[in-house]
């Protein structure tokens, strides 16, 4: 996994400003004290000399505003800092922490405000420290984001009052910043296990030099009996003066394109995210298990015209980029082009590799165009064709109808299922490896089918 270190937020840190002309207000304990004052209005019924003592204390009071606010630290020696305790990721909670230094000799009571997006937190969050001479205090508030992409986050907003609490100031800290949120990386950490398996699975086919089914050359032995003679290397065997047999062992660096449709139908909301959402996850799992394996990975994302590409390749740095570019991946309106990513994909991958495709089928009489397009890079690649089931789907076509309304929406749905697995059973006749899914299994379902085609040597 691409180091968590270096996908968390910067720390942003600004000197606070007055945001209004006057920025000043009167604190809580102004208005308690005006309402005492009121006590003077008791004897005033009986003496209105009592209504200038009444005067007399309001302005008193005023004065002690005054007072207080003339004593308050001035906007710019207070500063604020957000600090990211780890990087923003889809439905992850984490917390961010706002920091208020204090430069002055004075004591300080303050309320911070975050501008923080709709797509991190519902609300924003309203913190409350209290800040001593030349020293700072730290309050922290909880994040889930809720969409990938960028969000950005505004100016934190600070009103400070002094331990008295009659006067306040009214301040702004510049503090803005853009941040990445990235796809549920957790989800992609749960997969280690898969990783130790894979590893596995590759040093025990290194050791055992699997004859005839790898296609990478590996070393020249002489010949033995059962060895098949399309492996016997001729010119050697010249040279030597006997039979020599070429041994292969099972290729070590094969490409996997991750093919991800962001279509209408990829809109559809299962468990509360979007079932591109989902794909996108087990994405970022299957690029992971497979660059550890040793595999080229690489990403197509695909609309009404290509949105990303990212050519093959192997590294952590390369993870980084996957994780960026997922990250930015988003859903559109209109129905996908498939059979234009299908034509862009075979001209610019001319190998045999595995194409991981992770859509959905469209409820129509006729073929989906999307069978068509998997239809067109099976004679050349492996395409591993997965669906993201619909829980509801499955739960009505197995309902019990207790009415003719029910009766003919189970019919529907029991038409719907039946039809999408004909589809999927067509491609599996034709030589790819359809699979339906519901979102909560996709990753595992996908790493395992990973697996099994290395364990195979299906490429």
């Amino acid at each position: 996994m691409s180091e968590p270190g270096k996908l968390v937020p910067g720390e942003v840190e600004a000197t606070a400003h007055s945001y209004k002309r006057l920025g000043a207000a009167f604190g809580d304990r102004f208005f308690t004290l005006l309402l005492l004052g009121l006590i003077w209005l008791v004897p005033a019924f009986v003496d209105l000399r009592f209504v200038s003592a009444l005067l007399a204390w309001d302005g008193l009071v005023v004065l002690a505003w005054l007072a207080d606010l003339a004593q308050l630290p001035k906007p710019s020696q207070l500063t604020v800092r957000r600090t990211w305790r780890s990087a923003a990721a889809l439905s992850i909670p984490s917390n961010i922490d706002l920091t208020l230094i204090n430069s002055s000799s004075k004591t300080v009571r303050a309320t911070m405000v975050d501008t923080v997006p709709a797509q991190l937190r519902t609300e924003p969050p309203t913190l409350t420290v209290r800040t001593g001479a030349r020293s700072e205090a730290t309050a922290a508030y909880r994040i889930c984001p809720v969409q990938r992409g960028d969000a950005n986050l505004g100016d934190c907003y600070v009103r400070y009052q002094s331990v008295l609490r009659i006067a306040e100031r009214w301040v702004r800290a510049s503090v803005g910043q853009t941040v990445r949120i990235y796809p549920n990386l957790e989800e992609a950490k749960r997969h280690s296990i898969y990783l130790l398996r894979s590893r596995q699975i590759a040093m025990e086919k290194r050791h055992s030099r699997i004859r005839g089914i790898g296609r990478e050359f590996d070393s020249l032995r002489e010949y033995q009996q059962g060895d098949e003679y399309r492996d016997i290397c001729w010119t050697a065997a010249a040279r030597r003066g006997k039979l020599v047999t070429r041994v292969y062992q099972v290729e070590r660096s094969q490409t996997v394109w991750i093919v991800i449709d962001t279509g209408r139908l990829m809109r559809a909301r299962v468990g509360g995210f979007s079932k591109l959402d989902h794909a996108v996850n087990s994405a970022l799992s299957l690029a992971q298990v497979a660059l550890y394996s040793g595999d080229r990975v690489g990403l197509v994302v695909y609309g009404r015209a290509i949105r990303q590409q990212l050519p093959a390749a192997k590294g952590s740095a390369h993870l980084r980029q996957l994780i960026e570019q997922l990250a930015l991946v988003h859903e559109e309106s209109s129905e996908a082009d498939h059979l234009h990513m299908a034509g862009r994909l075979l001209t610019d991958q001319k190998r045999r590799s595995l194409i991981v495709w992770l859509t959905d089928l469209a409820e129509t009489a006729m073929t989906p165009e999307v069978i068509e397009a998997a239809s067109m890079m099976m004679p050349k690649h492996l395409v591993l064709f997965v669906v993201i089931g619909q829980p509801d789907l499955g739960e009505l076509a197995a309902k019990k109808p207790q009415s003719e309304t029910e009766m003919y929406q189970v019919a529907a749905a029991q038409e719907m299922v039946h039809r999408r697995e004909l589809l999927l059973a067509r491609l599996r006749e034709r030589g790819a490896l359809a699979l339906e899914v519901n979102s909560g299994a996709i990753s595992p379902a996908l790493v395992n089918s990973y697996l099994q085609i290395k364990e195979r040597n299906q490429l």
